[in-house]
């Protein structure tokens, strides 16, 4: 089963399905220590990497188990970064939820804006119960944008990544159906 891609809109913001023109700045973003900070892997180091994270964009699409999209600013064009559901598994009606923005990008509610807009389409399309998402300990920023759209820390995952040898646990957060409630920002 192929999983469409959405394309969406927000305010200030464009929701599009990847394209081979986004390897660069992809490349760019996950090159970043500050942005990689929290991240379970290490920065990339070869552009290849971004190469391989389209492929699986499109991989998760065709397979139907998620789906990836750009985020791009409306005014400009600018690449802010992705955001993306995975593992959606449609008997259990739950998937995973995910993000990374550019540094630049940090502190404008883009994160927040973009994931309501997917979580929208998610909950409305894929007639999801459950959506979960995890965050690293340390990243209160990340943390709250989860808690903005509406999720619940449930627990902690001790000790859950190894990155660098550097130890780290992680928050558990859930957003059930049934609590999904679309909101509209000032921004």
């Amino acid at each position: 089963m192929t999983l469409a891609t959405p394309e969406l809109r927000t305010a200030r913001l464009r929701l599009r399905p990847f394209d081979d023109a986004d390897a660069g700045p992809l490349f760019a973003l996950h090159g970043n220590t500050r942005v990689m900070r929290y991240w379970d892997s290490p920065p990339w180091t070869e552009p290849a990497r971004a190469e391989r994270f389209l492929a699986t964009c499109r991989k998760l699409a065709d397979e139907g188990t998620g789906a990836r999209v750009a985020v791009d600013r409306v005014s400009d064009g600018a690449f802010v970064g992705w955001c993306g559901l995975a593992e959606w598994n449609p008997v259990f009606r739950s998937a995973s939820f995910g993000y990374c923005l550019d540094e630049a990008m940090w502190g404008h509610g883009y994160a927040t804006e973009a994931a309501r807009a997917l979580l929208g389409w998610a909950f409305a399309t894929l007639d999801l119960n459950r959506v979960q998402a995890e965050v690293d300990t340390r990243n209160p920023a990340s943390a709250r944008v989860l808690e903005k759209v509406g999720f619940v820390r449930e627990g902690t995952l001790r000790e859950d990544c190894v990155v660098n040898g550097e130890v780290s646990d992680s928050w558990v957060y859930g957003l059930l159906g049934r609590e999904w409630r679309p909101a509209v920002d000032a921004y």
